[in-house]
């Protein structure tokens, strides 16, 4: 949900508006309540009512990475157990190739929704070196 938001925030020229501001930065106005606007549009409502006391678009925001990104150690937790899980991960015998590249895209995603990078190379690697010796 972040990235998708942050992807509105940027099109729409308001990724500023949620960005760590100088000292004594004042926000322009117009972009901040456009910003606002859209954080609310775009998180579901029982969140909207948890975060309607925010006045600004960089506290929803913090609230919203908290929420879907979690602290920086759970977020750790997070991507050291789906790296676990793609390093053990091996294709079934009489699994079909799409279900197994599917399920590997999911952890790559997942992985990526933490904020981090994965590399085609080393998925295309993975996806190689689980398959079932049939297939290689």
């Amino acid at each position: 949900m972040v990235c998708e938001v942050k992807s509105i925030m940027d099109a729409y020229r308001l990724s500023g508006m949620v960005e760590p501001r100088g000292l004594g930065e004042e926000p322009d106005e117009k972009k901040s309540k456009q910003a606002l606007a859209f954080l609310f549009q775009a998180i579901p409502k029982d969140m909207v009512l948890q975060m309607a006391s925010y006045t600004d678009p960089k506290q929803v925001w913090d609230g919203l990475k908290t929420r879907f990104l979690g602290v920086d150690r759970v977020r750790t937790a997070r991507l050291a157990t789906l790296r676990k899980e793609l390093e053990t991960m091996r294709m079934k015998e009489g699994e079909a190739v799409d279900d197994f590249v599917t399920k590997l895209n999911g952890i790559a995603s997942r992985v990526r929704s933490l904020g981090y990078e994965l590399e085609e190379v080393d998925l295309v690697k993975r996806l190689l070196n689980s398959m079932p010796k049939p297939f290689i």
